[in-house]
């Protein structure tokens, strides 16, 4: 990546611009959906809990970004080992018009050693999204820990289908890391399949995009980095790369991610 201001610009039009928090209302969502449009452009997406992807789709269409997608999360956060949880409040995020749906891996059943229901959480998902959503699959990395298994449940979740593989929910101590992108890309590089790769939470400022997006490009080339391979899922971002940028915009406050 050339320099911070580039790097800074490339990661603003990458970015979930994120409020997933208990008290969000539908004043913050609107808030959240026109801090997305900014004089460097727009994020990739938002990204809300589901019972505000229909208020997020409508402000985007009123400020004309129907191109920016709206996120939301299933089995979120606790990553249950359920599949048909995951499965219905993943079709049920898809109805809602969801464009894209970010699912939390049962990850404390591969601590305990079960493989399977991990797959079977993945793939039941992705067959909820069907054509009509992407499906991106939050492993949790810093509470898998051992590079063993983050890279296990990055194999897993690619070989069961997911479109992207995320590092965190960005409500554990520990979130992204370099450590783990690194893991994770290199098994979407090994695996030779079209996988998409979301550090998540713990990416503040624009030096800790530029370090990411290096380690992107190291891994699997400048051009691979694009809104469809690569996102950041922050709240707190953006306000930094606008300032990096000389610019000023008003953001909401959406602490917590």
């Amino acid at each position: 990546m050339s320099d911070l201001n580039s790097s800074s610009k490339l990661a603003l039009q990458l970015m979930d611009n994120t409020s997933l928090n208990d008290d969000d209302t539908a004043e913050r969502i609107i808030a959240l959906c026109k801090s997305s449009k900014t004089a460097a452009g727009h994020t990739a997406a938002v990204c809300v809990f589901p019972k505000f992807v229909p208020v997020a789709q409508k402000t985007l269409k009123e400020l004309g970004l129907s191109n920016v997608k709206v996120a939301t999360v299933t089995n979120f956060p606790a990553g249950k080992a359920d599949v048909e949880l995951a499965r219905r409040e993943t079709a049920e995020a898809v109805e809602l018009g969801a464009d894209e749906v970010d699912v939390v891996f049962p990850y404390r059943a591969l601590i305990e050693g079960n493989e399977q229901i991990g797959f079977d959480l993945v793939k039941a998902s992705k067959e909820a999204c069907g054509d009509r959503a992407l499906l991106k699959v939050i492993i949790e990395t810093g509470e898998l820990k051992a590079p063993a298994l983050i890279r296990k449940a990055s194999d897993i979740s690619i070989n069961a289908g997911a479109d992207f593989i995320k590092t965190s929910t960005g409500k554990v101590a520990v979130n992204a890391t370099p450590e783990a992108a690194r893991i994770m890309l290199t098994a979407i590089k090994e695996s030779g399949k079209n996988v998409g790769f979301k550090p998540a939470g713990g990416v503040r400022t624009a030096e800790d995009a530029k370090e990411h997006l290096d380690i992107a490009a190291e891994i699997l080339g400048a051009d691979w980095i694009n809104p469809s391979h690569y996102r950041f899922g922050a709240s707190s971002l953006l306000p930094n790369l606008l300032n990096t940028l000389g610019l000023k915009k008003d953001h909401v406050d959406t602490e917590g991610y």
